[in-house]
C-alpha cells in the first residue's frame, strides 16, 4: 500500500507524471515503471461521515453540507463517478481502516490547513482503497445558505476536498495578492480546485467550473464526453529548451470558459482535454501566483524565471479530435 497526502492552504503532493495529462493535475503512483493514475476502481464510492459536529455546525449540519457537495460533483453530466453514504461513524478521519471518513479534527497546528484529504493506495494498481477528509476544527466554521461573516462556508472547502477525495490534484486558475500576514488573499477564481480558499464568509466555490467539470470528466468519462469534446495540444520552448512546469490556458471567447493544464514532461508538452469544440486563444504563464509545492513535488524543478505569452493565432479545437501540435515560445523576465 502507498499513502499520499493533499491539503487546500499548504502543499499538494503531486505524484510525478511522465507523460501530459488532460486539463488539470491529478494524482500518479509508479507501478512497474510507469506512472498510473489513482482513482476509484469501482462506483458507488461509499463514504461515512462523523457523528460529531463543532460550534455552529451540528452533525446533521455537516452531513447535509457534505452530502450536497457530493451531489454537485455527480451531477456533473459527462461523468460517470457516484458517492453513497454508507453511514455514520465515531470513527476519526485518517484511521487507515479500509473506509473512507469525512470529520471534524483539532489541528491548530496546522494554522492554514481548512482541511485535508489523504489517501490510501492499492501500489499494484493504483486503485484508492480509501480516502478520507478532516476538516480542520481550529477553524471557525458555517454551513449558513447565503454564508455566514467571520466563517470558513464548509459545503465550499468539502467540494474542494472532495475534487481531491475523487482523484483531482489543484488548478492554477486563479488570481491572488498578498496581505499583511505573509498569505495569500483570492481575488478571483476560474476553478474550485484551485489551492487558496476564498475569505471567510465567501460561498462563491460552490459552483463547479469548467476546468473542474474537464477534470473530473477527464478521470471519469461518461456518455460521449471523449467522442463531442476535443483537445488542445503542442509544447513549450524557452530559448529553444524544453520548459517544465510551464502554465498553459485555453480561453474560449464565445463562452468565456478556461480550461488550463501544465507541461509535464522533459519535452515541455502538454495537452488540454475536455474543450467543446471551436476557437480558442492560448496563453502561457509561469506558476507564479500560488506555492509552487501546491501542484508539484519538492523534487521537481519548475520554471518560472519567463514572461506571458499568447499564441500568435486562434487554435481551433474539432469535435472528439485535436487541434494538432502548436509551438509555445516565451523569454526570460
Amino acid at each position: 500500500m502507498k499513502r499520499a497526502f493533499t491539503a487546500l492552504l499548504i502543499a499538494s503532493l503531486v505524484l510525478g507524471h511522465s507523460a501530459p495529462a488532460h486539463a488539470y493535475l491529478k494524482f500518479g503512483v509508479p507501478i512497474r515503471g510507469q506512472q498510473v493514475t489513482v482513482k476509484w476502481a469501482q462506483t458507488p464510492v461509499p463514504y461515512f461521515v462523523s457523528d460529531t459536529g463543532v460550534p455552529g455546525v451540528s452533525a446533521v449540519d455537516f452531513q447535509n453540507a457534505v452530502g450536497r457537495a457530493f451531489a454537485t460533483w455527480q451531477a456533473v453530466p459527462t461523468a460517470s463517478i457516484t458517492y453513497q453514504l454508507a453511514g455514520v461513524t465515531s470513527a476519526l478521519p485518517g484511521s487507515d481502516d479500509g473506509s473512507s471518513v469525512l470529520g471534524f479534527r483539532s489541528r491548530p497546528d496546522l494554522d492554514r490547513v481548512l482541511a485535508s484529504t489523504s489517501f490510501l493506495v492499492d501500489s499494484t494498481t493504483g486503485a484508492l482503497i480509501e480516502s478520507d477528509i478532516f476538516f480542520n476544527s481550529a477553524f471557525q466554521w458555517s454551513t449558513a445558505a447565503a454564508g455566514e461573516t467571520g466563517r470558513y462556508d464548509l459545503e465550499s472547502i468539502a467540494l474542494h476536498e472532495i475534487g481531491h477525495f475523487s482523484g483531482l490534484g489543484h488548478s492554477a486558475l486563479g488570481e491572488t495578492e498578498m496581505i499583511s500576514t505573509g498569505g495569500r488573499r483570492v481575488l478571483s477564481a476560474e476553478a474550485v480546485m484551485f489551492p487558496i480558499a476564498f475569505a471567510p464568509g465567501s460561498i462563491a466555490a460552490r459552483t463547479l467550473k469548467a476546468d473542474d467539470i474537464a477534470g473530473i470528466s477527464d478521470l471519469y468519462p461518461d456518455g460521449d464526453f471523449q467522442t463531442t469534446d476535443g483537445s488542445l495540444s503542442g509544447s513549450v520552448t524557452k530559448d529553444g529548451q524544453p520548459l517544465f512546469g510551464a502554465h498553459v490556458v485555453a480561453f474560449n471567447p464565445a463562452t468565456g470558459t478556461m480550461i488550463a493544464g501544465f507541461t509535464l514532461n522533459a519535452q515541455g508538452q502538454f495537452s488540454i482535454g475536455g474543450l467543446s469544440p471551436g476557437p480558442y486563444a492560448v496563453r502561457v504563464e509561469p506558476l507564479d501566483d500560488a506555492d509552487i509545492d501546491s501542484f508539484f513535488s519538492s523534487a521537481q524543478t519548475v520554471d518560472i524565471d519567463f514572461r506571458v505569452a499568447f499564441f500568435d493565432r486562434v487554435v481551433a479545437v474539432p469535435k472528439g479530435g485535436d487541434s494538432g501540435q502548436i509551438a509555445l515560445k516565451v523569454v526570460h523576465k
